[in-house]
């Protein structure tokens, strides 16, 4: 009889399937970063604060770190391919709703949706390692882990130029023409999983994981506008660490919890858990802080004054970057040796944060840091996967990845309301910009973590790395 790795997919359609768990992962990259580089746009064409537009890029991150587990725990059973299915449509959905002129609110409720679409990738991950073989397998996971980071930069210049000719909202059009594309693709190639049985959803789980993200991110984001000391603020810091505290304990008590978080408690599949959180933090501030930097007014005196489609293309080295460090990784491994990867790839994440912070009198210099720091990231989330898989049973694949992603998009999501926080408090009463000393303090924020990133992971045991 043939084992599952082998008879998950007709051999008709067996080819095209890396394309497609690759093509998905792109697809939901850049989904979530969609509003990035448009949101000088957004808050122009809604009337509103540069922060406010924040939201279009950070409800997506939330939604996106809540959705993550709910969906690899649905996905984990037989349903996968139908789970996969629902969930590219309601992207397709929140796409069309983002696309209509409606207003802020709706184009955030839209976002929301699109969120949902996050939970992909490590259904797709889990797929490539069920449906495929060896080291086919092992190339495969790594690419698609690498595609989050590249895809997010390739659909920026895109989107840009779609906005730049026919308005913000005609780039969420693209996206649901994007969105369609990955039904079709899907529902032609994708493998049905095997006959497991279900598995309990844990509603108390996701309930308590989506306050406290929701609490706590809203606290940080309106903190410079609410005030850090005022009730709002601190009264949502209070629940938002509250409940986490509940979740946490609640999932290593629940018989059957949304991330089974005992999976975690090696010292190796933590700080895997961990570099995630961090590296998405680093990640996302540039991300979300450079296609505003590159579209200030010259006027500021360290402004470029760049179009959307500019803004855009200043975030392609970094992709192109991304999927060559996730290239060399295995390289490096050899070069270094296994343990010291993820370090290393932190290191030169940290020196694209102080050169997006200190070194960018000159466009290209923008462009050449942003190289850089995704050379970083590409190398970090190529060498993240094989840390995961070899501390969990194969069984617990999804979960285990489904939390990896959630850390990740934890950190992408702190990341994109720190940038804004950071930015709003460099801004003086009346201005527009923020002082050059804004951009700075994210530059030296995102070096912090890669810091602690860098000695997690260097102290980690030779044994833990190459198991």
């Amino acid at each position: 009889m043939s084992s599952p790795a082998t008879s998950t997919a007709p051999p008709a359609v067996r080819p095209a399937l890396v394309p497609v768990l690759i093509y998905l992962a792109m697809l939901v990259a850049v989904i979530s970063s969609l509003g990035a580089p448009l949101i000088p746009a957004i808050a122009e064409a809604n009337d509103v604060s540069v922060t406010s537009a924040q939201w279009s890029l950070t409800v997506t991150l939330v939604v996106g770190a809540v959705a993550t587990p709910v969906i690899g725990r649905l996905g984990d059973g037989r349903h996968r391919r139908a789970v996969v299915l629902v969930v590219l449509s309601i992207v397709l959905l929140g796409s069309v709703l983002a696309a209509l002129p409606l207003g802020l609110g709706w184009l955030v409720a839209g976002r929301g949706l699109q969120g949902l679409g996050l939970g992909v990738t490590p259904l797709a991950i889990a797929t490539a390692r069920t449906a495929l073989a060896g080291d086919q397998a092992r190339s495969t996971a790594a690419a698609l882990s690498v595609t989050v980071a590249a895809g997010v930069g390739l659909g920026y210049p895109v989107t840009g130029a779609i906005a730049e000719v026919g308005g913000v909202h005609a780039a969420f059009w693209f996206g649901a023409a994007a969105s369609a594309v990955a039904i079709v693709a899907a529902a032609l190639v994708y493998p049905p999983s095997a006959d497991v049985p279900p598995r309990r959803l844990d509603v108390a789980g996701a309930v308590l994981l989506g306050t406290a993200l929701s609490a706590g991110l809203l606290a940080l984001g309106e903190a410079e506008r609410w005030g850090w000391t005022s009730p709002a603020v601190l009264g949502l810091t209070a629940l938002s660490l509250v409940t986490v505290v509940a979740w946490a304990v609640w999932q290593l008590r629940a018989e059957a919890p949304l991330v089974d978080l005992r999976l975690a408690r090696s010292r190796t599949a933590a700080t895997a858990h961990g570099a995630a959180l961090l590296v998405g933090l680093a990640n996302y501030l540039l991300l979300s802080s450079v296609p505003r930097l590159a579209q200030e007014p010259e006027s500021t005196g360290y402004g470029f004054g760049a179009s959307i489609v500019v803004a855009g293309l200043a975030l392609l080295p970094f992709s192109v970057a991304s999927f060559l460090g996730g290239r060399f990784a295995p390289q490096l491994r050899r070069a270094v040796g296994q343990r010291l990867v993820i370090p290393v790839g932190a290191v030169v994440l940290g020196i694209g944060e102080v050169l997006v912070g200190f070194v960018r009198e000159d466009l290209w210099q923008l462009f050449a840091a942003m190289a850089v720091a995704g050379l970083g990231v590409g190398t970090v989330f190529a060498a993240l996967p094989g840390l995961i898989v070899s501390t969990v049973p194969p069984g617990e694949t999804g979960s285990a990845m489904s939390l990896n992603q959630v850390m990740r998009y934890v950190g992408f999501a702190i990341g994109s309301a720190a940038g804004a926080t950071v930015l709003e408090a460099a801004t003086a009463a009346g201005e527009e910009s923020p002082a050059t000393t804004g951009y700075e303090g994210i530059g030296l924020i995102g070096l912090g973590a890669c810091v602690v990133l860098a000695v997690l992971t260097a102290t980690l045991p030779d044994r833990a790395t190459t198991r």
